[in-house]
């Protein structure tokens, strides 16, 4: 009797596939995730610059800072509230207002995410 062989892969083939497949994993993963932690500060340090120098064009036109960071979207300053990427969220920014509290409330902007970069230093002193 004759019995025919019928395609497939048999179970070493298999576990050779799973082994090559794991060990390339082993070299991607660890280049991944610090990848993602760079690209989030240099998207928070970009929305920081971006949103500091709106502050200024604001001050230079109005002669003051503005009370909130709505009121720089309401003036059409901004398209929207600037986005903390550490913290994926629109309001946990430190707001530092102006010695002079008569010049309004917003003069300068920190995040506020916990911890520190890649290089140590806190999100807060950005």
């Amino acid at each position: 009797m004759v019995t025919m062989k019928r395609p497939g892969f048999t179970l070493i083939e298999l576990l050779v596939v799973l082994g090559i497949v794991a060990l390339l994993l082993t070299l991607a993963v660890p280049r991944y995730f610090p990848s993602i932690d760079k690209s989030k500060e240099v998207v928070l340090a970009d929305n920081l610059r971006n949103v500091r120098q709106v502050l200024d064009q604001y001050y230079g036109d109005t002669g003051r800072y503005p009370d909130t960071l709505d009121q720089l979207v309401e003036k059409k300053y901004l398209r929207a509230l600037p986005y903390d990427p550490i913290t994926e969220s629109e309001t946990t920014w430190i707001i530092v207002p102006p010695e002079d509290s008569t010049k309004g409330g917003v003069y300068n902007l920190h995040s506020g995410a916990p911890g520190n970069d890649r290089n140590g230093k806190p999100y807060a002193d950005w």
